[in-house]
């Protein structure tokens, strides 16, 4: 399916030519709308026919404007920006059920944020960070365990914020779906002997992710 990619002052959307959907994606902690993994999967899932918004949360905004690293801001304020950019998505596009999810922090605020967005479908989540980085102990489950909104977690076998081994342990809503990517990371991405490429896992994710979206709608 042919796309166009438009940017405006706060976003970037990538628009199919006969959208079925509309998915607002949010970024991770550690890079903002524009980072590799965003621009592909955007590319891809605008290609199979969801309509993708992205935007900087705004800590992101005041590093472009300062040039100065700044950590993510709290969750109350993460989740005050994504239902702002929700609404806007919607008030754009009026026309498409609509889709939230993000990379990492973003899947996770997300999440968090779904039950609070009005008409909301379902949630969309890349590489969830179920713990930080070699502290296991450290969970961030609560999201996960809300009975709804639907929703899809795309997680790497191996990922450093929670593996298979680890995830398949954890008590998780009902209304959560996980789908394994073999051998892959945190960016889903495997390892050459794998016998699988980062680009198999990404076009797989963008499938999986636009089934489980049409299914809902």
């Amino acid at each position: 399916m042919s796309t166009t990619r438009l940017e405006t002052d706060h976003w970037i959307i990538n628009l199919p030519e006969q959208p079925f959907g509309g998915l607002l994606l949010a970024h991770g902690a550690g890079a903002g709308k524009e980072h590799s993994f965003m621009e592909s999967m955007a590319t891809l899932l605008a290609r199979l026919g969801l309509l993708i918004i992205r935007f900087d949360f705004d800590y992101r905004r005041q590093m472009a404007i300062t040039g100065k690293r700044r950590p993510p801001d709290k969750m109350p304020v993460l989740i005050s920006r994504l239902q702002a950019e929700f609404l806007a998505a919607q008030a754009a596009y009026p026309e498409l059920s609509w889709f939230v999810g993000g990379k990492s922090m973003g899947g996770r605020v997300a999440r968090t944020a779904g039950e609070q967005l009005p008409e909301l479908v379902g949630v969309v989540c890349f590489g969830y960070p179920f713990h930080p980085p070699k502290k296991p102990e450290n969970l961030r489950l609560e999201p996960l365990q809300q009975i709804s909104p639907p929703t899809l977690v795309a997680q790497g076998t191996r990922d450093p914020l929670g593996d298979e081994s680890e995830v398949n342990g954890y008590a998780l809503a009902e209304s959560v779906e996980l789908f394994w990517l073999a051998d892959g990371d945190h960016d889903l991405k495997p390892r050459v002997r794998s016998g699988y490429t980062h680009e198999q896992h990404l076009a797989a994710t963008a499938e999986r992710v636009v089934a489980f979206c049409r299914g809902l709608i």
